[in-house]
């Protein structure tokens, strides 16, 4: 079968994603028929859905974590991904590995992970690690020193999503990798482009969803906007640091996103960016809803560019942590002084 500029050959994995793609199924959203309805950690689903609504046992079917097979309810392929009891015994290569190198290859490793979660709670421990892990460079603001990233966070957060949703969970020994070096970060996942898109059309944001199951479940929660914004949004949050737009690669059923930390240009702002500061500059700090209501953009939408102009050290945030809904945002040049 020809792909991309390759041939490869129609094995049997290959032949069923071509037959799923053929009558507009996802391979998340099968039957789990060896398993029951108790495979399914409902306490675990009502956690994460708390923020957004309250989760009822009903909508479990409804968002595709379950469904009915020869008379039985029993768990979606993407329900146990995503909620499942014991998933490791049945989707063994279904994790994230993670490792931070020494240097620009992988000759030295300084830390590694294996991420063997929920989906959701992978995704914020692989963000958490990569976090924690950035090497932050020095900056001189005047009487201030502040750290930024090489590689905005938020661009990491997107891609790490974008692997999360698009991974082919039917491959076996094929997990979800991330490799930070110190010139660039590596996300990757196992799967092919689907059928009939290029590289191009991703970075031009077109869209067709692999796992359906788990990408209704990831909107539900908050983590996906808008369909096919991902890459778009990555790209517009490396050029606002002066960085290259993200590089993919299509490559041996895998997709790979390489974030490279050299500048190649001056950090621009755009019109949103401006408009944000202003109001900033206005104000005597502003919450993230409050800033959302006055540009007419939704909450996460908001947050996003308000994370790019904190790493940026153009935006400071004063709250007691992530999740406190009275944090506020302030222009850096005239951020209050909160020592003691």
């Amino acid at each position: 079968m020809r792909l991309g500029s390759t041939n490869r050959r129609a094995d049997p994995a290959l032949i069923a994603e071509m037959r799923r793609s053929a009558i507009q199924v996802s391979f998340d959203e099968e039957p789990v028929a060896q398993l029951d309805s108790e495979a399914i950690d409902f306490r675990v689903a009502s956690e994460n859905f708390a923020p957004t609504r309250r989760l009822r046992r009903s909508d479990l079917e409804s968002l595709g974590l379950m469904t009915r097979h020869q008379g039985r309810t029993v768990p979606t392929v993407g329900g146990l991904l995503l909620f499942g009891r014991d998933r490791s015994n049945t989707f063994p290569d279904a994790w994230i590995q993670a490792g931070r190198f020494a240097g620009v290859d992988r000759s030295a490793i300084i830390d590694s992970v294996d991420l063997q979660d929920a989906l959701p709670a992978m995704v914020e421990d692989a963000l958490r690690f990569l976090d924690r892990h950035l090497a932050t460079a020095l900056v001189i603001d005047g009487a201030r020193h502040r750290g930024a990233r090489p590689v905005p966070l938020v661009a990491l957060r997107e891609a790490v999503i974008n692997a999360a949703v698009h991974a082919d969970y039917s491959q076996a020994g094929a997990p979800i990798r991330l490799a930070a070096f110190d010139d660039r970060v590596e996300i990757e996942n196992p799967g092919l482009l689907p059928f009939g898109m290029t590289v191009d059309d991703i970075r031009m944001g077109v869209s067709r969803v692999r796992n359906r199951v788990i990408a209704r479940t990831f909107r539900e929660l908050g983590y996906i906007e808008q369909w096919g914004s991902g890459v778009p949004r990555m790209a517009a949050a490396c050029l606002q640091m002066g960085l290259p737009e993200p590089q993919i690669d299509d490559f041996g059923g895998r997709v790979r996103l390489t974030f490279h930390a050299e500048p190649s240009a001056t950090p621009q702002l755009d019109d949103m960016d401006r408009r944000i500061l202003h109001h900033l500059d206005s104000s005597d700090g502003l919450t993230t809803a409050a800033l959302a209501t006055t540009l007419g953009r939704t909450t996460r939408a908001t947050r996003t560019r308000l994370a790019a102009l904190v790493e940026r050290g153009l935006v400071v945030e004063i709250g007691s942590g992530p999740h406190d809904p009275k944090r506020r945002y302030y222009r850096a040049t005239s951020t209050p002084d909160t020592r003691a």
